[in-house]
């Protein structure tokens, strides 16, 4: 793999939208999602006064920009983290905390409360389909839209689920790896997955300029046999890239990004 010191081209989108507010756009997880005319829907969590919402954009090719659509907030969408969309205003989510409030939160963290969760939400119904996790993180679906991926962070595991009709889940498998999982990236073509993960956790949570944070990409191939094939892709301890959250692979090409950091790109 060679690391590419010259910037991809990079798209530069303007947002537009009479409601939408840009001073407190705060963009978290995203998902795109295209209907069977070709427009593309771009959902994004977003965090505007340390709350959650999912905001909805239409992209608009010709003016290269988003047009935002609406706000999403509801009751059970309270912690977002991660969003993967199967239709236009139709979602799964997670939510990487049971509570709301800042101090809840640290005590459910230090504790090892497994109370986070995953929401279907629809705009006629929405409802919790999974729960049980220790800070459910990152979410993704199969290229054939069969299955749902989960990431469970503190668990260090993947889990895989089968997706019904009625938008329920069903537990398949789970994978444990020796690693914090964060973000989880589907390969369109191959179905593998991409995963940005954290060697070394602690020091994410309680950043240490004088300890740094490493970064770890691992590549899980087949998945849904009994024997998944992982491979790690990119491990460093943290002097190049700090704290690696998500990895996106295509054509070649690897785009790894971070917590706090900067973004990387490769050539695989």
């Amino acid at each position: 793999m060679d690391l590419n010191e010259e910037d991809p081209e990079v798209l530069e989108l303007r947002i537009s939208g009479s409601k939408f507010n840009m001073s407190s756009f705060n963009p978290h997880g995203i998902s795109t999602f295209t209907d069977e005319d070709n427009t593309v829907y771009l959902l994004v969590v977003n965090h505007p006064d340390a709350k959650s919402t999912v905001e909805l954009f239409k992209f608009q090719k010709e003016e290269k920009s988003l047009l935002h659509l609406k706000t999403i907030r509801h009751e059970l969408l309270t912690s977002l983290n991660d969003i993967v969309a199967v239709g236009p205003e139709h979602f799964y989510a997670t939510n990487d905390h049971y509570f709301v409030d800042p101090c809840l939160r640290s005590w459910e963290v230090y504790l090892g409360l497994s109370w986070s969760y995953v929401v279907y939400y629809s705009p006629n119904e929405v409802k919790v389909v999974v729960d049980g996790f220790d800070f459910a993180n990152g979410i993704n679906i199969s290229p054939d839209g069969k299955y749902v991926y989960i990431s469970e962070l503190l668990a260090h595991k993947i889990h895989v689920y089968e997706k019904h009709a009625n938008w329920t889940l069903t537990s398949l498998k789970s994978l444990t790896l020796n690693t914090l999982v964060d973000n989880i990236s589907v390969d369109p073509v191959t179905g593998d997955l991409w995963i940005g993960c954290h060697p070394n956790g602690m020091r994410i949570f309680f950043y240490d300029p004088e300890h740094i944070p490493g970064s770890e990409v691992i590549q899980i191939q087949n998945i849904l046999t009994e024997e998944p094939k992982v491979t790690v892709v990119y491990a460093e301890n943290g002097t190049v890239l700090q704290g690696s959250t998500v990895a996106s692979v295509y054509k070649g090409k690897l785009l790894i990004g971070t917590v706090f950091h900067k973004a990387l790109y490769c050539k695989l």
